[in-house]
Order: structure tokens, then C-alpha cells, then sequence
């Protein structure tokens, strides 16, 4: 909901300026909008509008960016989710209980993720849900082999299930975003100029109107998507859950 108010406050601000600019015009004087003041003040607005377009694109991209690696991440962790119940499988039968208290917190964090609740996935990264991550890597050190295929298997065991806890900790922290704000609120200063100056040279008409509310509308658009894909595990658009149902349904078989 955050990224929406953001969003619409860039559309309000884009909008002012272009129909400010509409104003403005009418009150300055005719030679202020002489064609030579006219093609000055677009070849200097060209320059703000590259520069614009050019950092636009960079945050698109980074935030992609973002929001793939946390993708990438979660898909490699649900990965390595089904390593650690086959080699716990692999250990024997003293495992089954250990086996299905992954399934039970694996299912719980997913259900966390898809949660809309801020409360619930709030929990996401609780002293609670830690604890129970350092509780499961005890008790898998806590197992007694008794030959040397149990040894080797509870070895490997540890060692996935501190690639999963890793992982999953990587991604928590991820979790905020990399935007930085200040950057955030330069571009949107430079759009607002750029519709100011597009209101100051245009003609008042309906049409003129219209069409500014509609690029206004495109350009808080594209800041939303950049912080929405910039925090993929919170808000309208998340990374997806599917793969991480499907390794839940594959444990403890």
C-alpha cells in the first residue's frame, strides 16, 4: 500500500507541474514564448529528459535485477529443501522426526511469504522462527551414527542445511530493497520539471490535457514497478511460491 500512496504522489506532483506550466503560460509575457525561447528551452529540457530516461532505465533494471537474485535465491534454497530431506532419508528411520519438522516450518515460512497480512509476514525474520532454525541444525548434530554411512550422511546434512539457512537469511535481508531514496526523489523532481515545461509550451485544449494525465499516469506507473519488483517478498507483485509448493510436496515421502 506504501508503494501505491508513493506512486499516486508522483502522479500528483507530474500532474501539478504539467498544469502549472499550462497556467504559467497564459501569465508571461508573448516574447517569454517566442519560437527562439520556445527552441531553447526545448533543446535545454532535452538534456534533463535524457539524463532522466537514462537513470529511469537504470532503476528498472537494477530493480529487476533485484527481484530475480531473490527469485533465484528462493528457487535454489527449495532445491536444496529436497537435498536435505533425501539426505536425511538417507540416514534411516531415527530421521523420520526430524524429516517432518522440516515439512512443518518449510510450510509454515511459505505460507508466510504468500501471506498479505504485514503482521504475518512481519514474522518472517521473529527471534521465534530463528530459533527454530538453530534448534533443527542442533538436532541434526545431536544424531548418533553408528557406522560410517550415518557419519557421512549427517555431515552432508549439516552442510546443506546451513546452505538452506543461508539462503534463506540472504534473501530476509534482501528483503528491504537497495532503492535509495534520495535518487528516488531527484528523478522525480526531474520529471516534474520536464511536464512543466511540456505544460508551458503547449497549447490549452482538452486533448493536451488528457494526454499529459495519461504520460503522468505511465511515469508513476514504471516508479511503482521499479519498488515493487525492488521488495519481492512484500507487496502486490511477489516472487512466485510455486516452486517452493512443489519442493514442499516432494518431502517426506
Amino acid at each position: 500500500m506504501n508503494h501505491l500512496l508513493l506512486a499516486f504522489g508522483v502522479f500528483a506532483c507530474v500532474c501539478g507541474s504539467a498544469l502549472s506550466g499550462m497556467y504559467l503560460r497564459v501569465l508571461l509575457p508573448e516574447h517569454h514564448l517566442s519560437d527562439e525561447s520556445s527552441s531553447a528551452i526545448k533543446l535545454a529540457i532535452g538534456l534533463v529528459a535524457t539524463i532522466a530516461a537514462l537513470v529511469l532505465g537504470l532503476l528498472i533494471s537494477s530493480a529487476k535485477g533485484s527481484f530475480d537474485t531473490i527469485n533465484n535465491d528462493l528457487i535454489h534454497n527449495a532445491a536444496n529443501i529436497i537435498r536435505l530431506d533425501s539426505v536425511l532419508s538417507q540416514y534411516g528411520p531415527q530421521t523420520r522426526e526430524l524429516r517432518g519438522s522440516l515439512k512443518r516450518n518449510y510450510a509454515s515460512w511459505i505460507d508466510l511469504l504468500d501471506s498479505s497480512d504485514t503482521a504475518r509476514a512481519a514474522r518472517l525474520n521473529s527471534p521465534e522462527i530463528i530459533g527454530r532454525v538453530e534448534q533443527f541444525e542442533q538436532r541434526i548434530a545431536e544424531l548418533q551414527p553408528t557406522d560410517e554411512a550415518q557419519r557421512e550422511s549427517r555431515a552432508r546434512a549439516l552442510r546443506v542445511a546451513d546452505d538452506v539457512f543461508t539462503a534463506r537469511s540472504l534473501a530476509l535481508l534482501q528483503r528491504a530493497g537497495s532503492l535509495p531514496l534520495p535518487l528516488l526523489i531527484v528523478l522525480v523532481c526531474w520529471l516534474s520539471i520536464i511536464f512543466g515545461t511540456f505544460g508551458l509550451l503547449a497549447p490549452r485544449n482538452g486533448t493536451i490535457v488528457v494526454a499529459y494525465l495519461l504520460c503522468a499516469f505511465c511515469a508513476a506507473g514504471a516508479i511503482f514497478l521499479i519498488l515493487e519488483m525492488d521488495t519481492p517478498l512484500d507487496g502486490i507483485i511477489k516472487v512466485p511460491t510455486g516452486p517452493m509448493r512443489d519442493a514442499l510436496a516432494r518431502l517426506d515421502r
